[in-house]
């Protein structure tokens, strides 16, 4: 040992100096390699196994003893520079708070990950706070680490700020309005990831799959993705349907237009003739006994062209509320079912059905509703009434041939 001292001594400054760094950086790799490559790799099992988030948070933390070592031990290697022995430490230095806080936003962000497996982070997410926390704990760092540099106190740089408090609130203008609009968004309970969204200022129509400080993501129905920045949710109008999804129901509002020369009364057989259907039966027997008491009160021996009679466009209305009211897909309990006559129109006259389904599956919603207007088309010839229709280049050579 006596022999190694002295071989150490005899070397030139330069030499020892440089044997001790190497000495300190191979020792420094060495427990850098220990904890990384073995003791976090035989703890892996212990961690998190769904993600490798807590792997990386520990193997940052990690990387402070090595580094540890470096900013306490060079002041042992014989022969340095005071002053690169000042630069040493300063720069390990920065390097644990800057490992600090890359473990610490990993840590955050594990939390984050934990949070989203939970069933209410749908309604509640947190990912827009953790953001913030992260940015305040990477400008904490960078504060720390310039001071370290500088070897200057870290108040005399939170001293200074100050005076860039109008440069720094124009840097951060968007994660400012991100962050209140992020707030509010949670706090009213405005919008939630599963959510289907329709902000037509934006071009997006689909379901919010993510929601972070600066954006909320909307992959649409096309499967293209839309970037919304989280204040313009605030700013901007947009339309959520998730009211509709909670409900149960979805609105079909249709109209059926029809031809105005098509509409005329009834006779009495074509009257008789309808009440094979049988959701008409009540409101024929009832429709022709008001009008009959009407008639016989209010005519007193007038002529009959002032007396009420049963139209088709009329009993067409009751045979649809009938039909949709005994629909099993057709949602009659607590929500509104009607169907109404619209103002005429060169377009014809609009008979609007207005109901909710009992689904609010798109697919399943679209087969109910074309189910619905099928048989509607195909049974207004029963009421010798006909769909408005544009000529077409068929009507327009059915008619040259006729003529």
């Amino acid at each position: 040992m006596n022999y190694l001292t002295e071989l150490f001594d005899s070397q030139p400054v330069w030499v020892q100096s440089l044997a001790g760094l190497i000495a300190l950086a191979a020792a420094a790799l060495l427990v850098n390699y220990i904890l990384k490559r073995v003791i976090l790799r035989a703890a892996a099992p212990l961690l998190d196994e769904q993600t490798n988030t807590s792997d990386k948070a520990a193997a940052w933390l990690a990387t402070v003893i090595p580094l540890l070592m470096i900013s306490r031990g060079i002041v042992f290697v014989p022969n340095l520079n005071e002053a690169v022995t000042t630069v040493v430490v300063n720069v390990a230095q920065a390097l644990i708070a800057i490992s600090i806080a890359m473990g610490m936003v990993k840590g955050l962000t594990y939390l984050n990950e934990l949070y989203e497996r939970h069933p209410r982070s749908k309604n509640r997410p947190i990912k827009g706070f953790i953001q913030v926390v992260k940015i305040a704990v990477l400008c904490g760092a960078a504060i720390i680490m310039i001071s370290v540099l500088i070897d200057e106190s870290p108040l005399l740089l939170l001293s200074g700020l100050g005076a860039v408090t109008a440069v720094l609130l124009l840097v951060f203008k968007d994660t400012i309005l991100s962050l209140v609009a992020s707030v509010q968004l949670t706090t009213n309970d405005m919008l939630r990831v599963g959510d289907w969204i329709e902000m037509p200022s934006m071009n997006a129509d689909g379901d919010v799959i993510d929601i972070s400080l600066h954006t909320v993501k909307v992959q649409n129905f096309d499967k293209t993705i839309a970037y919304i920045p989280t204040h313009r949710l605030v700013s901007d109008s947009y339309r959520n349907w998730r009211g509709m999804s909670e409900s149960g129901g979805r609105r079909i509002k249709r109209a059926l237009m029809i031809d105005q020369n098509s509409v005329r009364f009834m006779s009495d057989d074509e009257v008789t003739g309808l009440k094979r259907f049988r959701v008409l039966k009540d409101y024929l027997a009832a429709k022709k006994q008001e009008i009959a008491e009407w008639n016989a009160s209010e005519l007193a021996g007038e002529d009959a062209i002032n007396a009420r009679r049963i139209t088709n466009i009329g009993t067409l209305r009751a045979y649809i509320i009938g039909y949709l009211k005994s629909h099993p897909k057709i949602n009659d309990q607590g929500f509104t079912l009607l169907v109404r006559q619209l103002p005429p129109g060169p377009e014809g006259l609009p008979i609007e059905v207005y109901c909710f389904t009992t689904t609010t599956n798109w697919g399943e919603y679209e087969g109910i509703q074309a189910d619905v207007f099928d048989h509607l088309l195909a049974i207004l010839p029963e009421f010798d009434l006909r769909i408005f229709q544009e000529p077409s280049g068929l009507d327009m050579r059915q008619l040259g041939a006729a003529s």
